[in-house]
C-alpha cells in the first residue's frame, strides 16, 4: 500500500490552473569544477545558458554516492529510512525502492500527468522486477538498469544492459546521444502536462568519449591514450573488452569530452521545449547525485573531499530551477536546499499535496521571495548534519559561510552549537530502517541474458 497516498490526495489544494510539465535531469558524478560556470575550463556553453535563465541553488545536497540520492529524489525522504543507504543497488544486491513508497510519479499520476517517463539510469534495484520503474509510477523507461554501463557497447557483466519498458533494444550509437535524441522525442511528441525524469550515466566511468567530442578538446589521435579506470572492474565481471573504447589522451580531457557530450544533449532538450513552446510553462531542474570522483576525471575544487564522503566535495553539487513563467532566472539561492526537497516542490507546482510522510519542503516561496528560509537541518549521514552557516561532521564543527573549504574546525569555540546539531544528527538512528528486498532466492548464474529481470509477485 502506498504510504498515504489516498489521504494525501484528497486534502490536496486545487489543482493549479496549468500545471506546469516537469522535466528532472540528474548526472552522475559530476563534480563542482566540471561546468563551465565554475570556471572549470571544461565547455559547457547549454548548462551556462541554462544556468544564466535559472535560479541556481548554490547549496543543493544530495547523498555521497548513487542509488540513496535517486531514491530520495523521487520520494522526498531520507532514504535511509527505507534501507538504501552507503552502498548502491549494485548487480549482485537484492534490495531496492520499496514498492511501499510513493513516487513523484506515482504523485503526478493523480494530478493528471498521464505520461511518465525514465530515460536512462536506475539503479533502485535488479533483483526482481517488483524493484522495475513500471511498477514505481513510470508509464515509459527507456534506458539501463545499473550504473556505469560501457557507452558503446551497453554491456554490464557482458550482458547487454539497455531497454525500452521490459524488452532489450539492441541499436548502435554512444549512450548520452541515444538518451538526448529520446528525451527531445518525448517532449515534441508529448502533450502536457508531462513528466520526464532524464538520467544521464554521464560522466561516471567507464571513461569513454566519441571521437568528435575529443576531438573537439584537442585530441591527439598519434600522442598516448588514457588508461582505462575500470580496469579492476572489467577483470572482476570477466568482461576484458569493457570501458576499452573510446580514451582520450588523458582521464580528465575524456571526462571533459564526455561531460561535453552531456551538455549537447541538455541543449537538445532545452531546444526540443522551446521548439514546442512548452519551454515558459516547464519546471527544469538539473543537478548531480554527487560528487566527483577525481580518480575517473571528475574535480570538485575548491571543495574539500570526493564522492564517497560528506565533506562539501562529496555531497555539495551543481544544482539549478528554471521555470520562466514563474521565476525570474539568472539569480543564486546561497540557503541549504536538498534532494528530499524535489518531491514536494515539484507537487506544490502541480497543485496537489506531497503524499505522506516527506522530510523535504517545497522551495517554491522561498525562491519567489514570498517567504523567509526556514531554520532547518539536513541530514548527510549519521554524523554529518548542516544547519544554516553550520556544519557538524563527526567531532569537527565548520561555518560554511566562512569556510565553506572545512579548513577550520571550531568545535571548541561553539559548545553550544555542537550540542545542538549532536541533538539533531542523532535522530539518524530512530529514523533509520531496514531495506526492502526481493522474496526470490538468488539464482546460481547472475546476472540474466539481457538483464531480463526475474518476476516477482
Amino acid at each position: 500500500m502506498k504510504v498515504l497516498l489516498l489521504c494525501a490526495i484528497l486534502a490536496a489544494p486545487p489543482a493549479a490552473a496549468e500545471p506546469p510539465n516537469i522535466v528532472h535531469i540528474i548526472a552522475d558524478d559530476l563534480g563542482w569544477n566540471d561546468v563551465g560556470f565554475h570556471d572549470s575550463g571544461i565547455p559547457t556553453p547549454h548548462l551556462d545558458r541554462l544556468a544564466g535563465e535559472s535560479v541556481v541553488l548554490d547549496r543543493f545536497y544530495v547523498t555521497p554516492i548513487c542509488s540513496p540520492t535517486r531514491a530520495g529524489a523521487l520520494t522526498g525522504r531520507y532514504p535511509f529510512r527505507f534501507g538504501i543507504w552507503k552502498g548502491v543497488c549494485n548487480p549482485a544486491s537484492r534490495h531496492g525502492l520499496p514498492p511501499r513508497e510513493t513516487t513523484v510519479p506515482e504523485m503526478l499520476a493523480e494530478a493528471g500527468y498521464d505520461d511518465r517517463a525514465l530515460l536512462g539510469k536506475w539503479h533502485l534495484g535488479l533483483a526482481s522486477d517488483k524493484f522495475h520503474p513500471l511498477r514505481h509510477g513510470f508509464t515509459t523507461f527507456y534506458g539501463h538498469y545499473n550504473g556505469a554501463i560501457d557507452y558503446f557497447s551497453r554491456h554490464r557483466f557482458g550482458q547487454l544492459d539497455w531497454h525500452r519498458d521490459h524488452d532489450a533494444v539492441r541499436e548502435e550509437g554512444y549512450s548520452t546521444d541515444l538518451l538526448g535524441r529520446e528525451a527531445a522525442r518525448f517532449i515534441q511528441q508529448t502533450d502536457g502536462p508531462f513528466y520526464l525524469l532524464l538520467c544521464f550515466n554521464a560522466p561516471h566511468s567507464p571513461i569513454q568519449a566519441t571521437a568528435a567530442d575529443l576531438a573537439a578538446l584537442d585530441f591527439d589521435p598519434d600522442g598516448p591514450r588514457a588508461p582505462n579506470t575500470d580496469k579492476d572492474l572489467a577483470k572482476r565481471e570477466r568482461a576484458p573488452d569493457y570501458g576499452e573504447r573510446g580514451k582520450g589522451n588523458t582521464v580528465r580531457q575524456t571526462f571533459a569530452a564526455m561531460t561535453r557530450a552531456m551538455d549537447r544533449n541538455i541543449g537538445r532538450v532545452t531546444d526540443a521545449l522551446a521548439a514546442s513552446g512548452k519551454a515558459a510553462n516547464t519546471l527544469l531542474v538539473f543537478h548531480s547525485d554527487n560528487g566527483a570522483d577525481p580518480r575517473h576525471g571528475g574535480s570538485n575544487e575548491p571543495l574539500r573531499g570526493t564522492k564517497f564522503t560528506t565533506w562539501e566535495g562529496g555531497t555539495r553539487v551543481v544544482a539549478l530551477l528554471r521555470w520562466p513563467s514563474k521565476l525570474e532566472g539568472g539569480r543564486r539561492y546561497s540557503e541549504p536546499t536538498a534532494y528530499i526537497d524535489l518531491l514536494p516542490t515539484f507537487a506544490a507546482a502541480a497543485g496537489v499535496a506531497a503524499p505522506g510522510e516527506v522530510d523535504g519542503i517545497d522551495l517554491l516561496p522561498m525562491l519567489k521571495g514570498q517567504a523567509a528560509p526556514p531554520d532547518r537541518t539536513l541530514i548527510l549521514d549519521a554524523e554529518t548534519v548542516v544547519s544554516g552557516r553550520w556544519k557538524l561532521k563527526g567531532d569537527e564543527l565548520f561555518n560554511l559561510a566562512e569556510d565553506p573549504r572545512e579548513r577550520r574546525d571550531l568545535a571548541t569555540e561553539h559548545p553550544d552549537q555542537m550540542a545542538h546539531l549532536r541533538a539533531q544528527s542523532a535522530r539518524f538512528s530512530s529514523m533509520k530502517g531496514p531495506a526492502t528486498k526481493s522474496l526470490l532466492p538468488k539464482p546460481a548464474e547472475w546476472p540474466p541474458p539481457e538483464w531480463k529481470l526475474p518476476e516477482e509477485p
